[in-house]
């Protein structure tokens, strides 16, 4: 049975498929993501996330709830680092889609931010959201692109496909083996000074197969104080920049969501609060990369991620 091949564009990334299957699935997977683009997505001004932000009133749909479901769990796993209501303090600060990046915000506009972000300021009640303060802004984008991937892997299952990888953004599931009888390859980036992104230099690569994975980084931009370099990621509690030295979180976990998500909480908590929540969460593998105290990156793993470097 030969391989199909589809990419395209969703969510504000690129989307890559490769499964075994005897025709061609792209209507469907295009559907697929569509459906859950008009759930999350920030950027289509008739999703449900969107009239959840304006505060139109919405029935919410099953992949938004399954999503915040989702959402909440890690943000209680986590003690708050993963957060979808971080949204303004990301903007505030010049990292996120508005304006560049910023060294220092006024303080009084910080506090008056503060005062409406929170993942416990927002729950569902009867099919809508309910917000403590209807400022709150939620954005899906640290677990969307892994939801996505989980759907369209989801879609494969229920054909029955036996070997396929799907990547939307750099967020993984993959299952069986490639065209080639092998387990799937993938790169992690190195998170080196590339402003233009032009060198996509590898750190390792991975053979993965039955893998959920998704990666956070910020491989392009950083900021450095007191010479050191620092990844440009707000801490949900503090509503400030972190001052830790992860550049690069990949996560394995049972759903690419739930790796996405955590992925993204590990760029906050920095590598001695991740090392301990992996101890707790053995579901959980991770592959660090961090500032080492001479400045040149070094990597820190889980004992059972080395089983996944190629040799």
């Amino acid at each position: 049975m030969p391989y199909q091949h589809g990419n395209g564009y969703i969510f504000g990334t690129v989307y890559s498929v490769a499964y075994q299957y005897d025709d061609t699935l792209d209507s469907l997977i295009i559907d697929r993501l569509n459906t859950v683009d008009a759930s999350l997505s920030f950027f289509n001004d008739t999703s449900v996330i969107t009239k959840v932000n304006n505060n139109t009133p919405v029935n919410l749909s099953y992949d938004f709830i399954q999503v915040f479901k989702k959402a909440e769990y890690v943000s209680d796993a986590t003690n708050g680092a993963f957060d979808i209501t971080v949204a303004p303090l990301v903007n505030l600060w010049g990292f996120g889609f508005k304006g560049n990046c910023r060294q220092d915000v006024d303080t009084h506009l910080l506090d008056s931010i503060r005062q409406f972000v929170g993942y416990r300021k927002v729950r569902i009640s009867c099919n809508r959201i309910v917000k403590s303060d209807p400022r709150a802004i939620l954005d899906c984008s640290g677990i969307a692109k892994g939801y996505g991937a989980d759907a369209v892997a989801a879609l494969f299952d229920e054909k029955g496909i036996k070997n396929y990888m799907i990547e939307i953004g750099g967020e993984i599931v993959s299952k069986g083996v490639n065209d080639k009888k092998q387990p799937w390859k993938i790169g992690v980036i190195k998170p080196v000074d590339d402003s233009l992104s032009v060198t996509g230099e590898l750190q390792t690569m991975l053979a993965v197969n039955d893998v959920c994975m998704a990666t956070s980084g910020n491989y392009r931009r950083f900021y450095y104080k007191d010479g050191k370099k620092y990844a440009h990621t707000i801490d949900p509690i503090t509503g400030c920049p972190v001052q830790h030295s992860i550049l690069s979180a990949t996560v394995i976990a049972p759903s690419c969501a739930t790796a996405d998500a955590f992925a993204t909480a590990f760029m906050v908590m920095g590598l001695e609060r991740t090392k301990k929540l992996l101890d707790e969460h053995t579901e959980l593998m991770a592959y660090i990369i961090y500032a080492g105290k001479n400045g040149k990156n070094e990597v820190w793993l889980s004992p059972k991620m080395k089983t996944f470097i190629c040799q």
